[in-house]
């Protein structure tokens, strides 16, 4: 490590955004508290040393192949995920109240599907207005009355949080179909260390790197069968999904088999494997391919990604899915504004995290605020995500927003609004001026559900809008990751 003269620290000059909170700069210029280390072990650095290492660190990632993949993209689908050195920090006991909060959230959406596809109390009392829920295309009657095996549903959870110029954490959106993302965690804190090395242990960071064995763990608590005895396989559409790289990650780090759908077949209520010395039973699916394509019997008819009959043995209560299908109705954005009114009316508490007021456009009353003031909302489509089929209405020119005027009075059930929250800020590596400057950033953490309760992954994916002005963190849509360091409690 090349130490930096006094007079050329690393965070000399670094100023936030005016309005904006920073994730280690207070407004007095000062590193928060739980943030002092990281801003000593920035300030170690002088430009020149820390442009070597992003660059090594950056030749790691490409080595290991942590790639994503851009449909849209015409110069070809696999990138490199962008990456920038500087840490993002939150603090121990912020930290701890967050959990509370994640699993709280999990534990009344949980509640929420069970009932949805049960007994229907939602909509006999109420809560979420019946027409809302009905027109969701998540929702599959088809459903109604299916008990996963092992009485879990969102046995992994991908929840999106923000922090605003007030400071508070809130949640933007639920992910709790096949969220990803989580392999970049890993691969972010290992090539994090292995750059600062031991500098970490220092800062007293919580680990990341044991969210495979946990999730080993998770699923093999909820299969149908001994979990001792039970076989678990990964299931992904092929290596031209856009999340391959993490399919392929995750079971090679957890040690199960990768399969596709034409290497497993259903024989009778029971779903079988093909190896080299003959068929063995599956008892557990961690499945990334998305609802639609799971089963030509069941859902599409024209699904190459699917294994025939897979529903008929999870419906039979032979197979877990991990996560269950028809959770995407939980995750829908217009949904989302009824969660605080779904933990209190499941739980019977007040929600520990607040989320974004949001404007639901298949109420009259919503849709004719919103097309009146696209000038000043983030609208959004409930069933786009990736930072797709997206208005940001304060940056967007007039005919945008009329096109999507359009868009919202054709299909105003198809459409959410929200406010343009002020992103907080995190130090980023620019490298084209050799220095740190604040770009926006958001927070997935990762949230696993066995039969004995959740577990919060300490942190979780920092995304990073690397575009100056940027909104947006996808990674489809310019944006990058950084590693999360939660302090531990002392």
């Amino acid at each position: 490590m090349l130490l930096a003269a006094q007079s050329t620290l690393l965070l000399d000059g670094y100023t936030p955004l005016d309005g904006v909170r920073d994730e280690l700069i207070d407004a007095n210029g000062r590193p928060w508290p739980h943030a002092r280390r990281a801003a000593d072990l920035l300030n170690s650095f002088s430009a020149q040393a820390f442009t070597r290492c992003q660059a090594l660190a950056e030749l790691s990632l490409a080595e290991q192949g942590v790639t994503f993949s851009v449909y849209s993209d015409n110069r070809g689908t696999e990138k490199i995920m962008p990456f920038c050195l500087a840490p993002r920090t939150i603090a121990a006991d912020e930290w701890t109240r967050t959990e509370r909060g994640l699993t709280q959230r999990l534990k009344a959406l949980e509640m929420f599907l069970d009932d949805l596809y049960g007994r229907e109390r939602v909509v006999r009392e109420g809560v979420v207005p019946p027409e809302i829920l009905m027109m969701s295309k998540s929702f599959n009657p088809k459903l109604r009355g299916v008990r996963p095996p092992g009485g879990v549903r969102i046995h992994i959870a991908g929840v999106d949080l923000i922090r605003g110029p007030d400071g508070k954490l809130r949640v933007l959106e639920d992910n709790l179909r096949t969220p990803s993302g989580v392999s970049y965690v890993i691969e972010n804190r290992l090539v994090t260390r292995r750059v600062f090395q031991n500098a970490m242990e220092h800062i007293n960071v919580r680990r990341v790197d044991d969210y495979p064995v946990r999730l080993a763990d998770t699923l093999r608590s909820v299969s149908p069968e001994d979990p001792d005895r039970s076989t678990i396989v990964v299931l992904t559409p092929g290596p031209f999904n856009s999340a391959y790289f993490e399919h392929s990650f995750l079971a090679r780090s957890m040690g199960l088999e990768l399969v596709e759908a034409s290497d497993l077949f259903v024989h009778g209520d029971e779903v079988f494997v093909r190896t080299t010395k003959g068929p063995r039973r599956v008892h557990v699916i961690y499945r990334r391919t998305d609802d639609a394509f799971l089963d030509p019997e069941f859902f599409r008819p024209d699904s190459m990604l699917g294994v025939p009959g897979l529903m008929r043995a999870y419906a039979a209560g032979r197979v877990t899915l991990a996560n269950a299908p028809g959770n995407g109705v939980a995750d829908d954005k217009a949904i989302y504004a009824f969660v605080p009114d779904l933990i209190r009316f499941f739980l019977g508490e007040e929600p520990i995290l607040d989320q974004v007021p949001t404007y639901v456009c298949a109420r009259p009353g919503d849709r004719d605020y919103v097309v009146g003031h696209l000038a000043e909302l983030v609208v959004k489509a409930v069933d786009e995500a990736g930072g797709y089929g997206m208005l940001m209405g304060p940056q967007a020119s007039q005919s945008e927003r009329d096109d999507f005027k359009k868009l919202i009075l054709a299909e105003p059930r198809r459409y959410i609004a929200q406010p343009r929250i002020e992103l907080s800020t995190c130090p980023t590596w620019i490298a084209e001026r050799r220095r740190l400057e604040p770009r926006r950033v958001d927070l997935r953490p990762f949230i696993l559900t066995s039969r004995a309760g959740s577990w919060v992954l300490p942190g979780g994916l920092t995304r990073v809008a690397l575009r100056q002005g940027s909104y947006v963190v996808n990674s489809s849509q310019g944006g990058g990751s950084k590693d999360t360091w939660v302090e531990s409690p002392r």
